[in-house]
């Protein structure tokens, strides 16, 4: 039997989440130095972090790609994912989330619930991701742990449990109370560690008013905590730390901590709390994949049959290198495995223990590890690995639509091979991304999340293959629906050219459908009574309609929102077959849309615009000529915040704009909404 030197209890696999500069990779950079990962304190201001090693992200300030990094503390593992707090990056987060047991939110302490830290915490809440929150920055002007953890409250709906108090407020912020063990620890400048000492007198009664809170909170949810509460009136620090364990790893309740991560105060009760509070591979349940059409479980257990999934492919310079999540059994190098989906066997040349773009070897990985291996041919972003003599198939990795595309050539015809393989090879790392030909103008056009996603797309072809790329105005994803369906339309194939000839005949409804879900905007169902249409070709008359959904008839754009029923239909009983009913469908369909009313859908994005209080009537006029609809204003530290929902192309250019018009002082932030309809004529997108 093979064994591990870091039993599973001791393993801790989380990601750091927030919104962009709140702090999130200053608070990764901190935990390194703090468990002595590293020797120096990496700044994001001076280009020298560990996990933002990429240059662009040097370049920009801002976490581009999920970066992940094993380190030690207490005694524990810690296998830590730094992730993008952009929109515009959101699938990185979402592969990010899928392997992880548990996550650290941090938050502003000013600014509190921004709306990309909502998207990530919705996020979290899909996949079930247990998490503690960190209000960080509290050493800035108007900075306040209340406001921060009342817009968690409203905005997020957890229940907070704040297990320290602030000592001293924005730039005399020196230390915590930590309410379990009423202690002070408080951090001097430049101090590597905490100094404990008893709680100051200014704020015992305070300490001990926010213990009681606590604990009654805690007891409220928490059956064990009740009934000591009831017997004692008081919960003692074991019940109180056991009881908020199981209340986080449960998702009912969220540990609340504080700290400023400049400074470096507040580090280690956050590594003490993700020890403490987070669960292991053996605390959540065991991963679930299918096998000849059964689901079946797989343990998180050294010795069982081995499964991983892979979250994320890097093509660097010395090979291609695959992201592994092991969630079971046990990989050594040189093994064969088993691609689920590809059905392909592989062979894992060298596994490494990762150290953002730095590297270590290992022999092995076990369950509960994260870990890279080369030697990987075939296996993308949500491939299962498994052993060859135990298949299991994980649900793969969902990818999000693009939403915006650009038109991308290479300046010198001689580059156009390497364009096309450049872009393969980001497709293949970033599935979020999309490389398509226009039908109509043979250009390669490039899709991704946003604005900055294609940016950077762009700029890794001309820094890392030497390609100069012409890039052309960027557009938006619109979609198609139905405003008035069809009812009865008739469609009769029949081809006869020699041979065996093809019939099918489908009469169907088509009507506008607003669900959502699973079913991806489109559901068909079949009213045939009598078995006019046999089972086996209602379901090819199916996947013919979805096969009409790719191209609509206002502008060949993807067609949702829509709900077709076959309602009747007839066979031949030489000439009908699932090829013959697929095509009815496909082209019925087609025609169907065509004698219907669509309409013409664009996205739309929620957009916060952050300015100073005297800018806000220029940034509400430009919102409105932008056909912005303003749905909320709020004051956050002298500066005002305007909610807005605008449709994407209006937004192409805002950056600059909004720049101009505050002096450098105005920044926005977006996230996607849905799609809403489009203006009947199009109009010129406001610059």
């Amino acid at each position: 039997m093979r064994t591990h030197t870091n039993p599973l209890t001791t393993v801790r696999n989380l990601g750091i989440l927030a919104h962009v500069d709140a702090g999130k990779t200053t608070v990764t950079e901190r935990i390194l130095y703090t468990t002595g990962t590293t020797y120096k304190r990496g700044e994001v201001h001076d280009g020298t972090t560990v996990t933002d090693f990429d240059p662009q992200e040097r370049d920009r300030g801002i976490t581009i790609f999920a970066a992940a990094i094993s380190c030690s503390w207490s005694g524990h593992r810690i296998n830590l994912i730094d992730t993008p707090g952009h929109v515009d990056f959101a699938d990185e987060v979402e592969r990010s989330l899928r392997v992880l047991d548990g996550a650290v939110a941090v938050f502003d302490a000013v600014a509190g619930v921004e709306p990309q830290s909502e998207s990530v915490w919705r996020q979290a809440d899909r996949h079930g991701v247990p998490r503690i929150a960190f209000v960080n920055k509290m050493d800035r002007a108007g900075a306040d742990l209340d406001t921060a953890v009342a817009s968690i409250r409203e905005r997020l709906h957890p229940a907070p449990l704040v297990v320290q108090l602030p000592i001293g407020t924005e730039d005399g912020f020196t230390g915590v109370v930590d309410l379990l063990s009423m202690r002070a620890l408080t951090w001097a400048d430049g101090a590597e560690a905490a100094e404990e000492g008893p709680v100051p007198d200014a704020l015992r009664e305070e300490a001990a008013r926010r213990r009681r809170l606590l604990e009654e909170t805690v007891a409220e949810r928490h059956p064990a905590a009740l009934e000591e509460f009831c017997d004692r009136e008081a919960l003692s620090a074991a019940t109180l730390a056991a009881a908020l364990r199981d209340l986080t790893r449960g998702g009912d309740g969220v540990v609340v901590l504080c700290g400023s991560a400049y400074r470096n105060r507040g580090v280690e009760p956050l590594l003490d709390a993700i020890v403490t509070y987070l669960p292991s591979p053996l605390d959540v349940p065991p991963v679930r994949g299918t096998h000849d059409g059964t689901e079946q479980d797989r343990p998180a257990d050294p010795a069982a049959p081995m499964v991983a999934l892979a979250f994320k492919v890097n093509a660097t310079p010395t090979g291609r290198m695959t992201y592994l999540r092991v969630y079971s059994g046990t990989i050594e190098k040189g093994d064969t495995v088993w691609d689920a989906g590809t059905r392909r066997t592989e062979r894992i040349g060298r596994i490494l223990r990762v150290r953002a773009d730095r590297h270590d070897p290992l022999e092995r990985a076990v369950a509960g590890d994260i870990v890279a291996v080369v030697g990987l041919k075939s296996a993308r972003a949500g491939s299962t690995l498994c052993a060859p003599g135990a298949p299991l198939l994980l649900e793969p990795l969902g990818v999000a639509e693009p939403v915006v595309h650009v038109a991308v050539e290479a300046r010198r015809s001689t580059d156009t091979d390497r364009l096309a393989s450049a872009l393969a090879r980001l497709t293949e790392e970033d599935p979020s991304l999309a490389v398509r030909t226009d039908p109509e103008t043979g250009q390669t056009v490039l899709s991704g999340m946003g604005e900055l996603h294609l940016e950077v797309a762009v700029e890794r072809v001309r820094r890392e293959h030497g390609i100069e790329v012409a890039v052309g105005r960027p557009g938006v994803a619109y979609r198609e629906t139905v405003g008035e369906g069809v009812s009865g339309f008739v469609f009769r194939h029949v081809k006869q050219d020699g041979g065996a000839g093809q019939f099918a005949h489908v009469v169907l409804d088509v009507e506008p459908w607003e669900g959502n879900g699973d079913e991806g905007g489109f559901v068909f169902r079949s009213a045939v009574v009598g078995g006019r249409v046999p089972q086996e070709f209602v379901r090819a008359v199916e996947a013919g309609c979805r096969d009409a959904l790719a191209t609509g008839p206002l502008g060949g754009h993807p067609v949702t929102g829509l709900r077709v029923t076959l309602t009747d239909g007839q066979t031949h009983v030489k000439d009908s077959s699932d090829t013959a009913f697929r095509t009815a469908g496909r082209l019925g369909l087609r025609d169907a849309l065509r004698a219907s009313a669509m309409v013409l859908l664009e996205p739309v994005v929620e957009v916060t615009v952050t300015v100073p209080e005297d800018a806000v009537g220029g940034v509400l006029g430009d919102l409105a000529a932008r056909r912005g609809r303003v749905t909320g204003s709020d004051t956050r530290g002298g500066a005002a915040a305007v909610t807005a929902t605008v449709p994407l192309a209006e937004l192409f250019g805002y950056a600059t704009r909004l720049r101009s018009r505050t002096q450098g002082r105005g920044t926005f932030t977006a996230r996607p909404t849905g799609y809403a309809p489009a203006p009947t004529a199009a109009s010129t997108p406001a610059r």
